[in-house]
């Protein structure tokens, strides 16, 4: 009897009101406000687990989008997906129940609204971000009757689009990128040429040029796993001595001309750690040291990661 009294009065005070007290019908009153009382709180909760933040806020072509993804729960064991135009860029764990993709942009793309459309355990988010336009300086170059550019071998080719597509799951990336040579930047990212007065719609210079004394030393700017090694002797007409690093999760940077080579394919190397030498290997018309930083297969301007952390 002790024990269902007390029962008898937990459920008298049920919702905070004496239930003794009230008539029938004020009995049935009161706990009808007293439930609905309770379910806008269950209702204001949020529906909608997939949050989703991009950065820069401000960005320009050229600049490297971060889509960062936020599961409350991952029940399907994959992972989510970022979608712009056609192409599908993978998003990868940074933390638990934490991915992030980038997205590049580079000078042949047009300013403007660009739709991301972000999908991850069973949902979808459409975005829509602001892409500035960015002018790139313009260099004018007069090729002499006849003149005949270098061309690339099919091997030479086929090996730096095979090292471009990589998109390894692993970051090997900590911090921002060093400087991989100690000269001054000679050519910016971005640049345009016309040739002979007719402008090259698909030319833009893909990375940062260091005019770098013959036989300077070459660092890595972050760590990575070396994925090419290429050398004249094998074929590199355009590219010249060229070493290839892979940071992971579609971040990949190259370096042309090189006069000597101090990695070969597989070593791991940390930031700061000597891989080459500055030459004029390849098409190169004097020494220095071609820089280029892709995303995802494209040519993103590596100033960004150099000055910005990028985790």
């Amino acid at each position: 009897m002790i024990t269902e009294n007390r029962a008898n009065n937990s459920n008298n005070k049920l919702l905070g009101f004496d239930v003794k007290s009230l008539t029938p019908n004020r009995r049935a009153t009161n706990v009808l406000k007293g439930i609905f009382a309770v379910l806008p709180l269950t209702l204001a909760l949020p529906v909608d687990a997939l949050q989703v933040k991009v950065t820069p806020t401000n960005p320009k072509l050229g600049d490297t989008l971060s889509v960062e993804i936020n599961l409350d729960h991952q029940e399907n064991g994959t992972n989510p997906t970022v979608a712009s135009g056609k192409n599908t860029y993978p998003a990868f764990e940074i933390a638990p129940n934490r991915y992030r993709a980038f997205v590049p942009t580079t000078p042949l793309e047009k300013a403007g609204t660009r739709p991301l459309r972000v999908a991850g355990d069973g949902q979808v988010q459409n975005l829509a971000v602001n892409v500035l336009n960015r002018k790139f300086p313009i260099q004018r170059i007069t090729l002499p009757p006849g003149k005949a550019g270098v061309d690339a071998t099919e091997y030479e080719l086929k090996r730096v689009a095979a090292f471009k597509a990589l998109q390894t799951p692993q970051k090997y990336w900590n911090g921002v990128f060093l400087k991989p040579n100690a000269g001054r930047m000679s050519t910016n990212y971005g640049v345009r040429r016309y040739y002979n007065g007719t402008f090259a719609k698909d030319y833009y210079h893909r990375g940062l040029d260091y005019a770098g004394a013959a036989g300077s030393p070459v660092i890595a700017p972050a760590a990575g796993r070396v994925a090419l090694v290429g050398r004249v002797s094998q074929g590199f007409r355009v590219h010249g001595n060229v070493v290839g690093i892979d940071h992971g999760q579609g971040v990949i940077s190259i370096f042309m001309h090189l006069s000597r080579i101090n990695v070969k394919e597989g070593d791991f190397v940390k930031a700061g750690q000597l891989i080459g030498a500055v030459g004029s290997t390849g098409a190169a018309t004097g020494p220095h040291l071609h820089w280029g930083l892709y995303v995802n297969g494209q040519s993103v301007d590596p100033t960004p990661w150099r000055t910005k952390v990028v985790n």
